[in-house]
């Protein structure tokens, strides 16, 4: 007696009996062979963005950091280079101390803020009593300025807290300070143009000395670029307040 025996090898996988089988109709047809479904990358997903400058850019400084031993980088010289030069840039400006607003000190405190302040920033104190218009008008000037230049500290005491006695017709006062060292005094509020404006007071404090620090960097280059700055946006104030005065001249 003949005994035929049907051997699966594996799971799924048929013999040469099985094949002959389903030519003569007695077994159903061989189902098609697993195959997974190709990968697609979810929409949003990292992964399914090309990487290019705009793809390093997005990053912080700690995750410039952590792509450092990414194996996807090592296969493109231009993104690993550029990762550098962005982290480089980031540290560079992560040197630059930034305040941001005029910040409120008494007269305990001026040593520490001021005559003690690190070697590269420059400090801008104004002398000021409440009640005192020209006062208020110069302060609103520098919170704009502190705003614009957050690398240069801005500080606001009463006058008579820094220096007893201080005459009230030399309010308000600026001292500007680097280093220890007092380089520019500036008494009352003729001292900054007819019209006290944030532009005008700007254009004062960079005639001698780079006092206006934008914060991006230390670089000569930075305050050429911020001097070139103020410069242009006292041209287009002055340029605006000519146009207002003829445009009210026509009205009337």
């Amino acid at each position: 007696m003949d005994y035929h025996y049907v051997y699966k090898d594996v799971e799924g996988a048929s013999t040469q009996w099985d094949d002959i089988q389903r030519k003569l109709g007695n077994l159903p047809p061989k189902p098609p062979p697993f195959k997974p479904p190709p990968f697609t990358p979810s929409e949003g997903s990292q992964d399914s963005k090309p990487k290019d400058k705009s793809w390093i850019d997005d990053k912080t400084e700690d995750q410039l950091e952590d792509l450092e031993d990414d194996p996807n980088l090592d296969d493109d010289r231009f993104l690993e280079e550029y990762r550098k030069k962005r982290l480089a840039e980031m540290r560079e400006v992560a040197k630059v101390r930034r305040y941001g607003s005029v910040i409120p000190i008494s007269g305990s405190d001026f040593v520490r803020e001021v005559s003690q302040a690190p070697e590269d920033v420059w400090v801008v104190v104004i002398l000021y009593k409440d009640g005192y218009p020209e006062c208020g008008l110069l302060l609103q000037c520098l919170e704009d300025l502190a705003t614009k230049y957050p690398g240069t500290k801005f500080v606001k005491i009463i006058s008579t807290d820094c220096i007893p006695n201080y005459p009230d017709r030399n309010l308000p006062t600026l001292l500007v300070y680097n280093n220890g060292a007092v380089k520019g005094n500036y008494a009352g509020l003729h001292s900054f143009g007819r019209r006290c404006t944030p532009e005008g007071v700007a254009l004062v404090l960079c005639q001698s000395n780079p006092v206006l620090v934008d914060g991006q960097s230390g670089s000569e280059q930075s305050r050429k670029a911020v001097l070139d700055g103020v410069r242009q946006r006292l041209i287009e104030k002055v340029v605006r307040d000519h146009e207002d005065d003829d445009a009210g001249s026509s009205s009337d």
